[in-house]
């Protein structure tokens, strides 16, 4: 696993709104059986809206036990962000920071 800055302005959007915008962003890199494309990580903290915790968890034996977010009133964004809220000592860089499924949201980077 490997971590990087972004080092530009990052927003993410579902459809029109504004989920969450940061210039704190990093790039998570890691490779399994196969390398797996990068993740931009943004602290909850830049969250723009309150999202809603779902019940569902998983388990990375590299980061830990996930936990998973929906944005309430959006039947299609369940489980659109996940973070590790208390994650093993290899992956401690990415406890406060949040991810999303780029299928459900539009990242821009720069500008």
């Amino acid at each position: 696993m490997v971590l990087r800055p972004v080092g530009q302005r990052v927003v993410v959007r579902r459809e029109e709104i504004v989920v969450a915008e940061s210039s704190d962003a990093i790039w998570l890199m890691e490779a399994g059986k196969t390398l797996y494309p990068p993740v931009i990580y943004l602290p909850k903290s830049d969250l723009k809206v309150e999202l809603a915790n779902e019940e569902r968890t998983t388990h990375c034996p590299l980061k830990g036990d996930a936990s998973y977010f929906s944005l309430p009133g959006d039947e299609d964004a369940k489980e659109f962000a996940w973070s590790y809220e208390d994650p093993l000592a290899f992956s401690q860089p990415i406890k406060g920071l949040i991810a999303f499924y780029r299928d459900k949201v539009t990242i821009e980077i720069g500008g």
